[in-house]
């Protein structure tokens, strides 16, 4: 497989390597929740305030974990079994509201057209009008309620079959019946407030750290010029990768998109010698592109030419004398 803006692959033998998967790496899944809900029973039990919001901070940063997990079943990759995709996918994501099938269709239609004017996801670019900055600074501060809506009425409408409209609406109904009942059990035991705190409050936090997640990976790469220019891969630190399965590691990932989360530092590795040659983006951490997101705004084709110019030519020339 080559991709614009690459012109050599990694080895076959050592991307059957890449591609393999292994049981082991499913025990995250329940250490995940185990760890959610650990932090959910302290958060609600704790007379502390200062206990009690951290422990909100852990489940916002948790969910993340549960995410990115998922995110790897709308590529089939976290399961060998299809179904088991589809089960997770849509189990994780009831408490999130957005429905794994608009989550997915969407998401494969970004990697389809990764930095293009097709690309679903690439709402940062135009032409920095008023209401495109608006939209900017609004996505990161309460982008969980833009996606709600983008993903359950804007996205179906624009997008989806009668196929899956169905399978839509039955993953709306799951919420209907599985947070509706929470509801209104929580408020006949009087305790709504504290449910409602337990349930938004982490879901806020995620929602931050999704709009930060999501800008860093593709905000002023090289446009249309292929998935691995496309694309950002974050270093970070092995800590966060652990907790969000190697997501920062997103050049790998959109190149060779069925390596699964737990090969995508290896596949770092075996691509690093193209991503240097190529120049392509590779930034040690993710508060550092938000910082300079919010400092630029909005992005325009003609902006980031000038800039991906600019970043190109060498500082004698740039600067001669």
């Amino acid at each position: 497989m080559t991709e614009v803006g690459s012109s050599s692959t990694v080895a076959p033998a050592v991307l059957r390597d890449l591609y393999k998967e292994s049981w082991r790496h499913h025990l995250k899944i329940p250490l995940f929740y185990l760890l959610l809900i650990t932090a959910g029973y302290l958060a609600w039990t704790t007379p502390a305030w200062w206990l009690r919001w951290g422990m909100y901070g852990c489940m916002g940063y948790l969910w993340m974990s549960i995410v990115t997990l998922m995110h790897d079943c709308t590529h089939s990759t976290l399961f060998a079994a299809r179904w088991k995709n589809w089960a997770f996918g849509i189990f994780s994501m009831i408490p999130l509201v957005v429905t794994f099938i608009t989550f997915k269709e969407d998401h494969l239609e970004h990697h389809r057209y990764n930095r293009t004017a097709k690309d679903p996801d690439a709402f940062t670019m135009g032409n920095r009008s008023a209401l495109e900055f608006l939209l900017f600074y609004a996505y990161i501060l309460i982008g969980g309620v833009l996606t709600v809506v983008h993903f359950t009425i804007i996205y179906p409408i624009q997008k989806f079959n009668r196929r899956q409209w169905l399978i839509h609406g039955f993953e709306l109904v799951l919420r209907v019946v599985a947070l509706g009942g929470l509801l209104i059990w929580t408020a006949r035991a009087g305790v709504l407030a504290q449910f409602l705190a337990l349930w938004l409050i982490p879901a806020y936090i995620f929602s931050l750290l999704n709009s930060i997640r999501f800008l860093a990976e593709h905000y002023e790469t090289p446009w249309n010029e292929g998935q691995l220019l496309g694309t950002r891969t974050i270093i970070s630190n092995q800590v966060h990768s652990f907790f969000w399965n190697n997501i920062n590691y997103h050049i790998g990932h959109h190149v060779y998109p069925g390596v699964p989360w737990h090969n995508l530092q290896k596949l770092h590795a075996a691509l690093l010698p193209e991503i240097e040659r190529t120049k392509a983006v590779v930034d040690s951490s993710y508060f550092g592109v938000l910082w300079k997101a919010c400092r630029r705004g909005p992005e325009s084709i003609e902006r980031n030419a000038r800039l991906l110019r600019e970043a190109r030519t060498p500082v004698s020339q740039a600067r001669p004398g």
